[in-house]
């Protein structure tokens, strides 16, 4: 049976780059993409980094019952994961990596809680990761505002995940992820 791996973290900790340096990494891992009612990002593709939905379109999928979690993070700003994409993934024999918000990764480790490993990406003080926020130049102040106490709330729900991992230095967290993850999926 495939296996999944939810990495989670507050906006800012490291997630992504974690998530990106497993894939390339492992083989054996897909990564699972979230749909999303929010902007895209001049870099980013559809279907590769999210699917791209209107808000109207995201509620229409919701009342399908499309999705295994959703979340409306922000006023008509939702993610979710679609049921179709886990069985795509599962269907191509992969163990299934997400890179995903905090109440999200909890939901899907209550759906699957025997197959699933939820790590918690931890920057090493809250400081340094609203710092890291702040330097990205990508929000509005009042955006920015949002996502700070966001992110403070999010910290706090790290003992509610299987492993916390803190990103202190980069080169150091890629390893330990490598290590937990070879644990986990059994290589």
């Amino acid at each position: 049976m495939s296996k999944l791996i939810i990495i989670t973290a507050p906006s800012g900790a490291g997630k992504t780059t974690i998530v990106q340096h497993l894939l390339s990494s492992f083989d054996e891992l897909a990564f699972s993409v979230s749909a999303t009612t929010r902007a895209r990002r001049p870099h980013e593709k559809d279907g590769e980094d999210y699917y791209f939905l209107s808000p109207e379109a995201f509620k229409e999928r919701i009342r399908h019952q499309d999705f295994i979690e959703w979340e409306e993070v922000y006023e008509d700003q939702f993610y979710g994961t679609l049921k179709s994409e886990v069985e795509r993934l599962w269907n191509l024999g992969k163990h299934i990596i997400f890179d995903i918000e905090v109440k999200g990764a909890l939901n899907i480790k209550k759906h699957y809680p025997d197959d699933s490993l939820s790590i918690f990406i931890q920057p090493p003080s809250p400081e340094i990761l609203f710092e890291r926020l702040r330097n990205r130049n990508t929000e509005s102040a009042e955006s920015l505002r949002k996502r700070i106490e966001r992110a403070a709330f999010e910290l706090s729900c790290a003992d509610l995940f299987d492993t916390i991992l803190v990103n202190d230095v980069l080169s150091d967290a890629l390893a330990e992820s490598e290590s937990i993850v070879t644990d986990f999926i059994g290589i």
